[in-house]
């Protein structure tokens, strides 16, 4: 049997938010569990009861108060707590004191550090300039800046006053841009003209250029930091009352597959899906320290933000993550005291072939959690983090996606850790492992669906007036029932298991296999550096494609392909092993992170790649076109 990496000490447990939020259920509703499991299930079966006890704990603010916290039980369109009143920007600016809420930290610039007070401050001054142009609530601000504190202001002074706030990062091109904000129509955008990449800098003065003239919804552009210096003070702010489901963000689908989906969230639905992941399973305590490496364009920034509601101080990080060198973000994370480190597998694997120590080189005595999403955490990245960093650790993964802006499973303070699994369901969350029939199953491989609603679904999408792309994005596959579209299994001590994207899944003979399975093996290997797995259409059937990116310097000859394959199949089954092996200079990204697996099979296939804006490294396609042993059995 599996042994788990990691047990939270009694005292741990004991400390934890969880077990607080325990006590104040047994007070206020006499309830009490005996495990995480019956906790879990007495959240998903009395939905009403949990979501009203996380408004409480969380101690959400609202100048009216609901009548009725859950409507109907459908999919979509359950209302909650009717009749509330509240704004977003308001819980997450609850404290005024001289605590540091905000902390940057950027390449070749200056750390700044923002208290509570100030912030407010800054808020304050943006909301009423922003108020002065004609932003009314239900308008749109865009953001198309980096990681910076000047983003979060603007974030917060756009909702304060009932506007809707939409952001993505300057490495996005004109295209990507108008892709995603045309559609959205901004009345005010926040921009900077430069921003600053693994030791280069970049100008953006041409591409705001263009980007305005095609966007002329726009009455006013703020440019930092020389608009935002204008700025005169102000007085107190206003936060305006709102309904629950008021739209607060607008986030965007990959855009893989073509124009990016405008995915509509509403402010209390985000509120309480933050508070409870930040809160109960992320134990975010109010002299907490926490940081997430991401970019403006994606959800996780919307999620670290967030962590303001709780006291604890937030540390943005504006540039490349391994830039001077892969030691950078451990290094200030030791400077800055953080208890709560945010991260990729990505990164992790970077940093185990850089040899880097963290634990050894840095003092990371405050440290307690790591958190990693974005593509699923491997059995190596479990076992490095917790000899490299720290045993007394508590390794979170977590994994849901932008459009439930939150999770559906990740971690849990109170319980063991197991190599390659994710702890927990998140509560309140209905999630199932189902088969092909939609029968549920345990133990065994399926579609990750969500059977029952919860506040942070999406609200609505942009220019959708009869919910047709809404329905289409998640109910489709199966009648009144959210698939996600991830490849899992939910273990018999109930972690979870991500294979990968289900629209990625491999399925040579008709045996479903996650790419997830194969990444594992083959990156474990000290000569590949980044893999992709895809399936060709091939005689009938489909074989499985692998493409590697190799150390510098390495081609793949004979031997080395037979180590891959060899390394697959001990690893997995013999299923699993590729058709094809063949080496590449690059591995196309989206802009947060994740492989494209789609993009690659349609330029295999001699089929369009219908937006390539959403990738990174658009050029990288290049390697995969024309490939002649493709066209060899």
């Amino acid at each position: 049997m599996v042994q788990p990496l990691w047990i939270p000490t009694p005292e741990r447990v004991k400390n934890s938010n969880l077990t607080r939020y325990l006590n104040f259920l047994k007070q206020e509703k006499g309830a009490s569990f005996a495990a995480y499991s019956d906790l879990h299930r007495w959240s998903v079966t009395k939905p009403a009861d949990f979501w009203e006890s996380i408004w409480k704990f969380s101690g959400i603010k609202s100048s009216a108060p609901y009548t009725k916290v859950m409507g109907e039980p459908k999919m979509p369109g359950t209302k909650w707590f009717e009749g509330a009143r509240l704004n977003f920007a308001e819980n997450l600016l609850r404290f005024r004191d001289d605590r540091i809420a905000l902390i940057a930290r950027a390449e070749g610039k200056p750390r700044r550090e923002i208290t509570y007070r100030e912030l407010s401050e800054q808020v304050s001054q943006v909301a009423t300039a922003i108020k002065r142009a004609g932003v009314e609530p239900g308008d749109r601000v865009a953001g198309y800046l980096p990681n910076i504190p000047e983003t979060v202001i603007a974030m917060l002074a756009a909702t304060s006053i009932g506007a809707v706030w939409s952001s993505c990062s300057p490495d996005f091109g004109v295209q990507g841009v108008i892709d995603r904000f045309g559609q959205i129509e901004p009345k005010v955008l926040f921009a900077v003209k430069e921003y600053t990449y693994n030791g280069k800098r970049h100008d953006l003065t041409g591409r705001l250029e263009e980007i305005l003239k095609k966007l002329p919804s726009v009455k006013q552009c703020v440019v930092i930091p020389l608009d935002w210096e204008k700025f005169s003070k102000s007085p107190e702010i206003k936060f305006l009352p709102l309904p629950f489901d008021h739209p607060v963000y607008i986030l965007y689908s990959s855009g893989t597959t073509g124009v990016p989906k405008c995915i509509v969230h509403g402010a209390g639905g985000t509120l309480l899906q933050h508070a409870k992941e930040l809160i109960l399973h992320s134990d975010l305590k109010p002299k907490g320290r926490i940081f997430f490496f991401t970019t403006c364009g994606w959800m996780m920034w919307n999620w670290l933000v967030s962590s303001l509601m709780t006291g604890a101080t937030v540390v943005l990080y504006e540039g490349s993550p391994t830039f001077p060198d892969t030691d950078i973000l451990w290094k200030m994370a030791a400077e800055e005291k953080l208890t709560h480190f945010g991260t990729s597998p990505k990164f992790l694997t970077a940093c185990e072939k850089a040899g880097v120590t963290p634990g050894k080189s840095h003092d990371l005595s405050g440290l307690r959690t790591v958190l990693s999403t974005g593509s699923p955490l491997s059995v190596e990245n479990f076992q490095w983090v917790y000899q490299n960093v720290k045993q007394d650790l508590h390794l979170a993964s977590i994994s849901g996606g932008t459009d439930l802006i939150g999770c559906f499973m990740l971690g849990n303070p109170t319980l063991p850790i197991y190599p390659g699994e994710i702890q927990s369901l998140g509560l309140g969350m209905k999630v199932e492992c189902w088969d092909k029939s939609g029968k549920p199953v345990t133990g065994q491989k399926g579609e990750l669906v969500c059977t029952a609603p919860f506040p942070s679904m999406p609200v609505s999408f942009w220019n959708d007036p009869d919910g047709k792309k809404y329905r289409s994005a998640y109910f489709e596959h199966f009648p009144n029932v959210w698939r996600h579209g991830d490849f899992i299994e939910i273990t018999e001590h109930g972690d979870i298991i991500i294979y990968g994207r289900s629209d990625a899944t491999l399925n040579p003979g008709g045996v479903r296999i996650g790419t997830a399975e194969i990444y594992r093996q083959v990156e474990s290997l000290a000569e590949v550096k980044d893999s992709i797995g895809v399936g060709q259409r091939w005689e009938n059937d489909v074989r499985v494609i692998l493409f590697v990116v190799l150390k510098e310097g390495l081609t793949l000859d004979e031997p080395l392909v037979k180590k891959i394959r060899e390394t697959i199949r001990k690893g997995t089954t013999p299923r699993h092993v590729p058709a094809k092996i063949l080496q590449v200079k690059e591995i196309p990204y989206t802009v947060s992170g994740k492989k494209v697996e789609m993009a690659v099979a349609n330029v295999i296939h001699n089929e369009p790649v219908k937006n390539k804006e959403a990738l990174v490294n658009p050029l990288a396609l290049e390697g995969y076109k024309d490939r002649r042993e493709l066209r060899e059995t």
